[in-house]
């Protein structure tokens, strides 16, 4: 049996206001991207690689309904049977489609019913009090968790077969000149947050790191320039890829960005069920880490370690502050940042002048995630919250950290402080590269 909590008036709080439009916005999007295919398509694997998408609309809800409806809400459990079908760690995304799931649907109903337990326990549920509802933390959570699937599932509709279902306006274009690099002066510069209410685990707690001076590039690799790397020899020069990356290239069969084929002089690429001419002046994207170290070799240069990242993205020089974003601590909007799946394509370098970082470095949040050559490892400090399988058992030697987001990422699940990560082999996620320097200098002794 449960209490009912007095009920609140959303419209009184913005922190509730912020809560239902995100979950407003995830669920739209969630929506789009179910819709725009038949059954079929819903239900069928279109790489072994990925789940089902049927699979991610359902586990969003049991998600949901598992954090918010049964634990912070204390609700009577909706489908307590379905919990083990739609447990990530239970099921490989490989045999999913074997499972016994919900059909398209009952899976519509399933998470219409839970939003429906979700609104009720916003309204009802004092946001202070714990750590879980602190701020609205727990809702947060669970939009960003829909949202991360919301990306995942635009990959599977960039792996499916067939005529295109998705349609969205061109990026901007160029504005402003984003070629050469930038030096970071040496010194110390927080990392990680204490403050930022929905930050996750993985992101806490905020430390203090010296880093060297280093030079990054202003913008992110484009896809006219990697086509010099394959034009130069770059998947055959065996001493610029590492052992296992070379190995890695031989056993895949590595020749160029995953989506990419080439007819006399021209390179093409596949993208959400169109062909067309790679462009050169966007970021590169479908590359895996051991293609970003190799082509950074290549460039005689390396990637940045994901602290050389962080302080590129959010260090003032004039302050000495770490900002939430590169243009400051204001929320992200069209005029900062290619996010949200408004564009399902990057944007050509040098598009978002108003994005930038205090030290001029371009398109560091949206378009492409980023590789960094760190392992995925806790911050001195770290505690999981509010359970191990989010962050702590992906820590080791296994992942690289990824930053920055894509075009894919919607703003509630991005930031300054924001740390992805995936095997190194992986390619069908948005990724692609920037460039770092070593300078020689070390700054004060």
């Amino acid at each position: 049996m449960t209490t009912e909590q007095p009920r609140h008036d959303p419209s009184t709080s913005p922190v509730r206001e912020r809560i239902a439009t995100t979950l407003e916005r995830a669920r739209a999007r969630s929506t789009l991207l179910t819709d725009s295919v038949d059954e079929a398509d819903l239900v069928a694997q279109h790489s072994r690689l990925m789940s089902p998408l049927v699979w991610d609309l359902a586990h969003i809800g049991n998600q949901e309904e598992l954090w918010l409806v049964r634990d912070v809400g204390g609700r009577e459990p909706l489908r307590a049977d379905i919990d083990e079908l739609y447990d990530a760690f239970q099921h490989p995304r490989a045999t999913r489609p074997r499972l016994p799931l919900l059909g398209p649907r009952e899976a519509r109903d399933y998470v219409r019913v839970v939003r429906e337990k979700t609104l009720d326990v916003l309204d009802a549920t004092p946001l202070e009090g714990s750590p879980l509802i602190e701020g609205g933390f727990a809702f947060g959570m669970i939009a960003q968790h829909e949202q991360q699937h919301d990306e995942t599932m635009l990959a599977t509709h960039q792996l499916r077969r067939g005529e295109p279902v998705l349609a969205d306006p061109a990026p901007p274009r160029t504005r402003i000149d984003a070629t050469g690099r930038v030096v970071v002066p040496a010194g110390p510069c927080e990392i990680g947050t204490d403050h930022e209410p929905w930050a996750l685990d993985n992101e806490r707690p905020a430390h203090t790191v010296w880093i060297d001076e280093f030079a990054i590039a202003r913008a992110p690799v484009t896809c006219g320039e990697y086509m010099e790397f394959i034009a130069d020899g770059g998947y055959e020069r065996r001493e610029l890829w590492t052992e296992e990356g070379w190995q890695h290239r031989q056993e895949a069969g590595l020749s160029a960005p995953l989506f990419w084929r080439r007819e006399g002089e021209q390179w093409w690429r596949r993208r959400f069920g169109r062909e067309e001419a790679v462009p050169a002046d966007e970021p590169v994207m479908h590359v895996c880490f051991h293609e970003a170290e190799a082509f950074a070799r290549w460039a005689g240069a390396r990637l940045p370690t994901e602290h050389e990242w962080e302080k590129a993205a959010r260090f003032d020089p004039a302050t000495g502050r770490s900002r939430r974003y590169p243009w400051g601590d204001a929320e992200p909007t069209a005029e900062h940042a290619n996010l949200g799946q408004r564009h399902i394509r990057p944007a050509p370098v040098g598009a978002y002048p108003a994005g930038a970082s205090p030290l001029g470095v371009q398109q560091l949040i949206g378009d492409v995630w980023e590789w960094t050559s760190s392992h995925f490892l806790p911050y001195p400090g770290f505690r999981f919250f509010p359970y191990a399988e989010y962050s702590e058992v992906f820590f080791g030697s296994d992942h690289r950290v990824l930053r920055g987001g894509s075009f894919g990422t919607d703003e509630v699940a991005i930031r300054g402080t924001f740390r992805n990560w995936d095997y190194p082999i992986r390619r069908q996620i948005f990724a692609g590269l920037r460039l770092a320097w070593d300078t020689g200098s070390t700054g004060p002794s």
